[in-house]
């Protein structure tokens, strides 16, 4: 190519790395490139929710016009800023890798309280314009409250040290890509299996005249086509519901061992609790529709379900069920005994770390009041293990929740980072210890059995349509007298629980994360 690209781009410093790092991928492959900047509606009209802007692409629709008019070549967006239809005559020609998709909830020092799910303080201010994120985050902690926040990254940084909120929302993606010095706000980081976030977000689109076929054939040396893929599931999806990226909805599809998983999340408003859906699929085609047809209103979904744990009003899995009108037969199977009264602080010295694979493990090693050295670090299984830590004022080193169903896929990835260490695991009697198979030689296990598990005897038979199971014990429990009927449904939490249904010849449903957000998921996900 003999010409000298003109590449459109908004003048946000954000903007700018982007559009940047286009002309440097260009350049790679001898293309020359300069940058025009150009104001588009969303940049001038500060004052108004983006749900209140007319129309949709008001972040793009002006560079759209310039290609359009021949006064650039090509466009560069972020992708989850695009409608999802192109202008006539424009296409998308290309898209880079993507960035990490999590969310960054930013909080002020003096509001944090780490007993709290997301480390925030009751009753908070969070800044977000976003209704999906305020759908998503009310579902977690109903007790916040949002103000609408507008501007470039760092317009909304200064709008928090200027104590207008107590926290913000921003993807991580904006914030690596230009290096934003966060250092004097407490980080939590949410990943995309928790807060789903908007189709196509941590990924650049570059749009182009769609005549412009030498353009076009040149920017596939650039072109990522495994992101190409799964993003568009996900704008498929958007598409579908019709909605703008004020709609508050999430969609988040990625390729892992060979399969496609795909999380979906979709309110009536930003007050709505959001419905959720996971699918993990062989390949993409007919998968948007399918997510589709799942969130249509007249599908059936069970009447009744079952649980082997006592559940809170309140919880996130009873909410999830109250909004459909799902009746809840919720009763532990099984009673928990200490087997110890007393840890060893020599042991608690030698360790590295401690590794808990259960809320009931985390709970009977607190009260036993141990002392933990500052230098020793805590693994959880997933996010429920992670709740419950909170409530001991400690947060998790590492967790498995986005790491994939099985627990020997989370054992490897702990085993990796461990390696050399030394690992306390408090655990009841008779467990899998799936983790400790996993370790290698050269780390130093500390094996401690601190509770046992009695099962009840006598227990009644439910005839609720879903049979919910939350341990391989509550299993042993039920089928000491009872019979599954043809017609119930089965969902087993974690992969032990799984295994021992399994033995029993018996299908079963198993929720992505082993936690109250995956069994709702899996509820919403039963064919009927």
């Amino acid at each position: 190519m003999n010409r000298k690209l003109i590449i459109g781009t908004r003048g946000s410093q954000l903007a700018l790395w982007q559009a940047n790092f286009v002309r440097d991928r260009l350049a790679e492959i001898g293309i020359e490139a300069e940058l025009k900047i150009i104001k588009t509606q969303g940049d001038i009209i500060q004052h108004l929710r983006l749900d209140k802007l007319e129309g949709k692409g008001f972040f793009t629709k002006e560079l759209e016009e310039e290609l359009l008019s021949a006064q650039i070549d090509l466009a560069v967006h972020s992708h989850k800023d695009l409608p999802t239809v192109n202008p006539p005559g424009l296409i998308i020609a290309a898209v880079s890798e993507r960035e990490d998709a999590s969310e960054l909830l930013i909080i002020h020092k003096d509001c944090v309280d780490i007993k709290k799910r997301l480390s925030l303080k009751h009753n908070a201010s969070v800044g977000t314009s976003s209704n999906r994120r305020k759908a998503q985050l009310l579902s977690l902690r109903p007790d916040l409250e949002f103000t609408d926040l507008r501007g470039n990254l760092q317009t909304r940084i200064q709008k928090l040290r200027d104590e207008k909120y107590d926290a913000i929302v921003l993807a991580k993606a904006g914030v690596a890509r230009i290096e934003m010095d966060l250092s004097d706000f407490h980080i939590e980081e949410i990943s995309p299996v928790e807060i789903i976030p908007a189709p196509a977000q941590g990924v650049l689109a570059i749009q182009i005249r769609e005549t412009d076929q030498d353009l076009f054939d040149i920017l596939q040396k650039i072109h990522n086509k495994e992101v190409a893929e799964t993003i568009a599931v996900e704008r498929k999806v958007l598409n579908l519901f019709d909605g703008g990226c004020h709609a508050p909805l999430g969609c988040y599809c990625r390729k892992r061992d060979g399969k496609y998983e795909t999380w979906t999340s979709i309110a009536e408003d930003n007050e709505d609790f959001p419905d959720r859906f996971f699918v993990q699929s062989d390949t993409t085609v007919g998968l948007a529709e399918l997510i589709f047809s799942k969130f249509k209103k007249d599908r059936k979904l069970p009447s009744s379900i079952f649980i082997t744990r006592d559940l809170d009003e309140s919880s996130y899995l009873a909410k999830a069920l109250k909004k459909h009108s799902i009746s809840i037969d919720d009763r532990s199977l099984i009673k928990i005994y200490p087997t110890i009264n007393k840890l060893d602080s020599f042991i608690l010295k030698r360790a590295d770390w401690i590794f808990f694979n259960s809320k009931n493990a985390i709970e009977h090693f607190f009260k036993l009041e141990p002392f933990i050295l500052k230098k020793t670090k805590i693994a959880v299984l997933g996010r429920g293990s992670e709740d419950a830590l909170r409530k001991y004022d400690r947060i998790a080193d590492f967790s498995g929740d986005n790491l994939g169903i099985k627990t020997e896929d989370i054992a490897k990835e702990f085993a990796k980072l461990v390696d050399g260490q030394t690992v306390l695991i408090p655990r009841a009697e008779g467990s899998l210890q799936t983790i400790q198979k996993e370790l290698s030689e050269n780390t130093k296990v500390i094996d401690v059995p601190i509770y046992e598990t009695v099962l009840a005897e006598n227990v009644n038979k439910s005839n609720a349509d879903v049979l919910i199971f939350t341990s391989p014990s509550n299993v042993d429990a039920y089928f000491q007298e009872n019979l599954v009927d043809p017609d119930q449904k089965i969902i087993c939490i974690g992969y032990s629980t799984a295994g021992a249904i399994e033995k029993m010849g018996l299908k079963y449903t198993l929720p992505y994360t082993p936690d109250e957000i995956g069994l709702a998921e899996a509820v919403f996900g039963l064919e009927y």
